[in-house]
This record gives structure tokens, sequence and C-alpha cells, in this order.
């Protein structure tokens, strides 16, 4: 098995090495010749829970490890390669002082201790979250604009100085672009859905005046200060700070990895958001190599949003507006790829999930169309879809579908507090409701024992449906405005989770109900989370949406 200590090796180095011999991390890290150390110090003394991220120049990965109580940060030998690394931190409220790069030689400690001084531009470090907890105004206000953040900060926003007549405009146009959308790669919305009925243009219009003079009352459209007390998170402390992290830069800055997923060889796979791109990442070496997807819709926007593995490990695409879903083959390196009939695939089409993972049961791929809130089901023999409908029109957000063992098909709506079932065999559709009202079930998994594991994005929770006993179980995020999007659980039992609002991850201990909270090395919009369960403990993967990055996390207790 390879130990995980050598995998260590193995990503600077490029070399794969088997061993026998399984190594705890935090032990190997202990045990390690140091290659980098310092202490990080402020006007509080000591500072424990500070992220200190260098890279090499020329380079595409950063390293991150965070300060532990006494304030000292350390990266092993088998981390860092001879040379000069820039070095940067992570601690609100807190800027780096001086110049920020470290020269690293081979066979020898380099020290760096690091004082930081108070930050010069608070609001550049929030969080979605921290801004969120800033705002004045009512819960309703706050939750109007929490889907500002699918496309671009929150911090965005509140710079501007418009005022509420010029606000109106720029959501009504910012109404016109599709969640795939970001500011670096705009892209219009060629039809509304419609699952959600007829929307009353004048309803739209006063939404929009209403989230326009709550903005007004939060940006510097009056003033050149912002008029509330900007409020930050605790930096992380104990288990959270016992940590690795590896940040990987893609190809371009329109790259949005949402799903990444790696496969039993340790190949992390990703999908741009917007651009039809499957892209394959190799950690040892940081090299990218990407695949153009093929257009269904030439005149249609681009981007995949789900990447799930089949159980040969070839990624199927949700292809969103293109109207279809896509396999693409790892030995030949070619996709296949199949559209909804011309009756089912309107311009309001948007294909975002797709589930291959028990298609050996019975030949079938459940998927997913935003577009009509129902769910599909593909025999990719005869390119024959069977649709369900579980709700009649005005539909809440049906927004994935996951099988089990079975192949019978769960989904997950957001739009309400429910998680369905569709009976494989005679298509039955059972409704099962959450104990929290309105809960908002987003994405999740299946593990091996039926249990289903979702992000409870509205009702601030991870979710637990027992498939066997029909029985549920909450957990409440520990940081209020968390929102969980995704949830997956581990070979050991925990699950991980996290959303587009802390730059935070979570993971759970259901046993207990305790959570430690790893902060990400810097603002990451999360959507799909992944573990890899060949090593030990279990790696966290996720990409960085609106970052065009990869990063792996890796707990060392």
């Amino acid at each position: 098995m390879r130990s995980t200590f050598l995998l260590l090796i193995a990503a600077v180095c490029g070399a794969v090495v088997l061993s026998q011999t399984r190594v705890h991390p935090l032990h190997a890290q202990a045990r390690d010749p140091v290659a980098l150390t310092g202490q990080v110090t402020s006007t509080e003394g000591p500072m424990e829970g500070v992220l200190v991220s260098v890279k090499k120049t020329g380079s595409t990965i950063t390293t991150t490890v965070v300060t532990d109580e006494q304030g000292r940060y350390r990266f092993a030998r088998t981390r860092l390669e001879p040379g000069q690394y820039a070095l940067r931190v992570r601690a609100v409220g807190y800027d780096l002082e001086g110049a920020g790069t470290v020269d690293v030689v081979d066979h020898k400690t380099a020290t760096a201790d690091l004082k930081l001084q108070k930050a010069r531009d608070l609001g550049s470090q929030l969080s979605n979250a921290e801004w969120l907890a800033s705002f004045p105004g009512t819960d309703a206000q706050k939750a109007s604009i929490k889907p500002c953040t699918h496309c671009h900060t929150l911090e965005r926003i509140v710079r501007t100085r418009y005022t509420a007549d010029q606000l109106v405009s720029v959501i009504e146009r910012m109404a016109t672009y599709p969640q795939l959308s970001f500011p670096l790669k705009i892209q219009k919305l060629p039809a509304p859905r419609i699952g959600g009925g007829p929307d009353s243009p004048d309803q739209r219009r006063a939404a929009w005046r209403r989230q326009a003079e709550y903005l007004a009352t939060i940006n510097l459209s009056t003033s050149p200060q912002w008029s509330y007390a900007l409020k930050t998170l605790p930096r992380p402390k104990g288990k959270a700070t016992q940590v690795i992290y590896t940040e990987y830069d893609l190809p371009q800055r329109t790259r949005q990895p949402h799903d990444v997923i790696v496969d039993s060889t340790g190949m992390a796979w990703y999908a741009s958001f917007g651009e039809q791109i499957l892209g394959k990442l190799d950690p040892r070496t940081g090299k990218v190599t990407e695949y153009p997807v093929p257009l269904l819709k030439p005149e249609a926007p681009t981007g995949i949003l789900g990447v799930r593995f089949d159980k040969d490990e070839n990624p199927w695409l949700g292809m969103q507006f293109q109207g279809g879903i896509a396999k693409f083959d790892r030995k030949t390196e070619t996709f296949q790829t199949w559209s909804l009939p011309r009756e089912l695939n309107g311009p309001h089409v948007q294909i975002n999930q797709v589930s291959p993972g028990r298609a050996h049961v019975d030949g079938k791929v459940w998927l997913q169309d935003a577009g009509t809130y129902t769910v599909l089901r593909l025999d990719p023999g005869s390119g024959k879809f069977d649709v369900f409908e579980p709700y009649a029109i005005p539909r809440p957000n049906v927004y994935d579908v996951i099988p089990d063992a079975q192949n019978n098909g769960y989904f997950l709506v957001l739009g309400t507090n429910d998680v369905g079932r569709i009976d494989a065999k005679s298509g039955k559709i059972t409704i099962f409701k959450t104990p929290t009202p309105g809960s908002g079930p987003r994405r999740g998994m299946m593990d091996s024992q039926g249990r289903l594991w979702f992000g409870e994005n509205n009702g601030d929770r991870i979710g637990m449906f027992d498939t066997r006993t029909e029985r549920f179980q909450e957990w409440a995020a520990p940081t209020p405005g968390t929102w969980p999007y995704d949830a997956t659980s581990d070979k050991d039992g925990k699950v991980w989770s996290g959303g587009e609002f802390t730059d935070r991850i979570l993971r759970l201990d259901p046993r207990t109900g305790q959570f430690v909270e790893y902060l990400l090395p810097r603002p990451t919009n999360v959507r799909r989370v992944f573990v890899d369960n060949r090593t030990t403990p279990p790696t966290f993967w996720v990409g960085n949406n609106h970052g065009a990055s990869i990063v792996k996390l890796e707990p060392l207790e």
C-alpha cells in the first residue's frame, strides 16, 4: 500500500513509491526533517491559527500549514524542494509586515519569523459569511442577496457606490446571466426556467426594487465608509491547525472547477463550470491535461456542472444548457454524448446532475433537469429517456439525484425540505421530509450502508437519511451562516461538508456530534466536496470555483 508519508514525497518529486508500512501523517510530519520553520507574532504575541502559505518561483503549487499554540509553523523537507518561495498569510485582521520571500536550501533548515501588523483594509479579508454577519437588516433581506455569491463575492457589491435606482438596473442585468457566469466569463441566459411556473413581471420588478433598496443601505452610496462594524470569525485552533493544504493552479483564470473527483490512481478530475473542458490533474507533478468537451448546442451557454464516475471510473458530465450528458472513456480518451430528444430539449433545459454510479445494476443512468425541475433516466444503449415529475408546476427546485445499491433514484429538493425516492422497477415516487422545515437539501452521496448524506443549504445543517430505516438525522453547522452545499462521508465514518460563505471545510464525527472547521488558505467558493479513501486518514479535495484552482486538504490527526 502506498503510505501517506511516501505520497507526500511523490507529490513534490513526482515519484511513485510503494510501501507496505502505514505511517500516520502527524507522526511523519513530526519526524520529517524541517525545510522551513518560524514563529508568527503580532501585538497579540505568538499567534495560533495563522495560515502560512509558500509558493516556489515559477511553480503552480502552493503549500500551506497552520501555526500551533506557540505561533510556530513547520514545513517538512518532503514538502519543499530548494528554491525561492513567496510567502503569504491568512489571519483576518492582520497583514504580513515586510518582504514575503524566503530561500529554501538543501540539507539545511531555513527560518523565517513573521511579524504581522493590523490590516490596512479589513474588508478585503472578510469571507461572505463575515460580510453577512456584519450587515444590518432582517434575515429576509440578507437571504435575498445570498444567491449573489453563486457568481461573485459580497465584497464586490458593498464596495460599489450605486444608488438604489442604479442598482435596480444592475440587478435586472444580472438576472439575464445564468449561474455559471462569473466576472471573468459572462454568458447570457437563453430562456428562464419553467419548472417554477409563470413569473409575474410586476412581482419580479418589486423584488428587484426591494433588493436594490437594501443593497443601497450596505454599500458606499451614501458614505465613504461602511456605517456598520465589520465582524470577523475566530482563527483556527487545536485540531483545526493540524492540517496541510496543497493548492494546484489551473491553466486559465476562467476555469471554474465546480466538481473535483479523484480516481483510484490518484488523478484528480474536474470540469469547468462555464467552459466545455474536462481536466485531469496529476497531484504528484501539478501537470494538468485538458480535453475539449463536444458541443451539443453551439448557440447555448457552455459549461459543465456535475461530474461523477461510473463503476469503471469513467467520468460522466452534466452538460447544463447543452441539453445532454457526456461520458469520457479514460482508456480511449474519447467522449460519447446523449442529447435529450427534441420534444424535451427546449432552450430552458439545464442538465446539471448525472449519476452513473449504479448503472451496472440495470443499465440505466440518472440525471436531473434544472430547467423543468424533473428527474430523468437514460438507457445509454437505446438512447431512450424516462421522465419523472415528482411535483406539478409550480414545482420546487429538484437539485440532485443519487442512486442506491439497487439503482433506485433518490432526489434532493432545494426548494423545500424533501428527499424523494423513485423505485427503479415500478417508477413509484415516495417523498420524505427532513425534520427542519425548508431545509433545502442540495447535493450529497450514498454511503455503503445505504445512508444518504447531504447539505441542507437553507437549513444550515448536514442531513442524513437512512434509506433502510427511513429516518433522518441532522447536525447544525457550528458556525452560523455556513449553509452547507454538499456532504460526503469517508471510510472512518467522518462526514465532510462546505459551502460558498465561510471558506471553511467541516469535518463531522456523527457519533459524537463534534465538528472540526478547517479554514482554507484563501477565499474559496466551495461546491462539490470529495474524499479520497486510499489514504490514512482520508484526504479531502475541493475545487476553488472562482479561484481557478484545486485544493487538497490532509488532516494530520
